[in-house]
């Protein structure tokens, strides 16, 4: 972007009209504060770029204001995946911000992972345009006085809520999906209740900018922009905004130039997190991968999330008198692994995506989990609750819906890829089914608890 230069002296103080008594404060408490501005970014001086200005913000705002809806809703999506009416969404009580609740689909099977990786993916590809955003009316954010009527205290207000909401959820996203369990609270509560805050915000500030947003846009031309050299950049003309600087500096950069280097940012940021989700030949791209790096061997080289040793699995209770449970029918059923392996075996590829927007494709083996509640004497049970070997953690178990027990790619898988499962990717045995988040995947599973009702 242009420098912000403040080394020499602005020909004026500020470009924006003085008001009179009529804009809510007296004028007289309005000029007293005016003859008082706080140094450094308080003064006007102080940001000089001539790109800035309404049409620049426009086109920033306009990028956003077509993705962010796209992240906001596939966001939201995800959370009801989980099946919050089972008390697993996190967090559980959310009084009227519940959402409806519905039987998330098991088809298509790559549906978690497109609306996860949606998610995630155009997620961090917005940062660099948010920040650009930001640098573009910065100097509205250090206006003086803060305010001058009720009206505008409250849109401050706002927009102190919109951006803080915002760099709220790009930092503790990002944070999420780099390490594990890094914050003193709840990120999914916090995460979730920060959406909110931001969500209220953007509609608000949409609302009352949407007018601006589109005069503006109307102003100059986007082809005319991108064909204007350096040398020929101006500063658009002064606005009641205060975005245009009132003594600009001269240009570094032309607005094709700031509109390619924001572009390119975001467009880098794809490239190098894309591969998490799309996999293949990509994943080798994919430098910024999220947690979840640990790598099994052979047929199980795939990402492990949690291992074994993480979860605090006793390799004992895995050893040959392991056995699974089948609970809720006529009386438990109790079945070895090699009676599993008896029974008659299907395969299914199925990808299995995590909340941090990484995910893998592979090829399961075992029973399926409909053949299970059969056996359990539940043929059409309304839920399964699967219990996990791990004793503590937020998710050592989970249940599943209807459809996804009935899915015929539902398994209790034993292998992968034509080979037993390892010990960090659930020996000796663990659920897999079409479009379910991966933690509710459990590993390690030692019950399944099948309900009529």
């Amino acid at each position: 972007m242009a420098t912000d230069n403040p080394s020499q002296p602005s020909r004026e103080t500020s470009h924006r009209p003085v008001p009179s008594s009529q804009d809510g404060f007296p004028a007289g408490l309005w000029r007293w504060l005016a003859r008082r501005n706080p140094p450094g970014p308080f003064q006007a001086r102080a940001w000089r770029s001539p790109l800035r200005g309404p049409w620049l913000t426009s086109v920033f705002g306009l990028v956003l204001l077509i993705v962010l809806p796209v992240v906001i809703v596939s966001g939201l999506l995800s959370y009801a995946a989980y099946a919050p009416r089972f008390g697993q969404g996190n967090p559980v009580d959310v009084g009227w911000l519940r959402l409806p609740y519905f039987d998330w689909p098991t088809r298509p099977s790559w549906l978690y992972r497109l609306t996860q990786g949606l998610h995630v993916g155009l997620g961090l590809m917005l940062i660099p345009i948010v920040l650009a955003k930001l640098w573009s009316v910065v100097p509205k954010l250090f206006a003086w006085p803060p305010a001058r009527s009720a009206a505008q205290l409250l849109e401050r207000l706002s927009l102190v809520l919109l951006v803080g909401g915002i760099l709220f959820e790009i930092a503790t996203g990002v944070l999420n999906i780099q390490y594990d369990y890094l914050f003193g609270f709840s990120f999914y509560t916090a995460h979730f209740y920060g959406a909110w805050v931001f969500i209220g915000a953007f509609v608000t500030h949409v609302a009352f900018k949407l007018p601006h947003l589109i005069r503006a846009l109307r102003s100059r031309s986007l082809r005319s922009e991108l064909r204007t050299r350096l040398a020929d950049t101006r500063p658009e003309r002064p606005d009641p905004y205060g975005l245009v600087a009132p003594d600009p500096a001269p240009p570094t950069m032309s607005r094709r130039g700031a509109l390619a280097l924001v572009g390119g940012g975001a467009v880098l940021v794809g490239i190098l997190t894309a591969g998490q989700t799309l996999g293949g030949v990509t994943r080798r791209f994919a430098l910024l991968l999220p947690r979840g790096r640990d790598l099994g061997d052979g047929p199980n080289d795939f990402q492990i999330n949690r291992t074994a040793t993480a979860a605090n699995i006793n390799p004992a209770s895995t050893a040959a008198d392991w056995s699974l449970r089948l609970l809720g029918g006529p009386r438990p059923v109790t079945l070895t692994r090699t009676q599993l392996a008896a029974m008659t075996q299907h395969t299914a590829t199925l990808p299995i995506a995590c909340v941090e927007g990484w995910s893998s494709t592979q090829t399961w083996g075992g029973v399926r989990l409909r053949d299970l509640a059969q056996l359990a004497g539940v043929p059409h049970p309304a839920s399964a609750k699967v219990m996990s070997l791990e004793k503590s953690g937020s998710f050592n178990q989970a249940t599943l819906q209807s459809n996804q027990i009935l899915h015929p790619d539902s398994l209790l898988a034993l292998q992968v890829n034509q080979a037993d499962l390892s010990l960090d990717h659930g020996y000796p045995a663990r659920v897999i089914v079409p479009a379910l988040p991966g933690v509710h995947n459990t590993k390690w599973v030692r019950s399944i608890e099948f309900r009529a009702t």
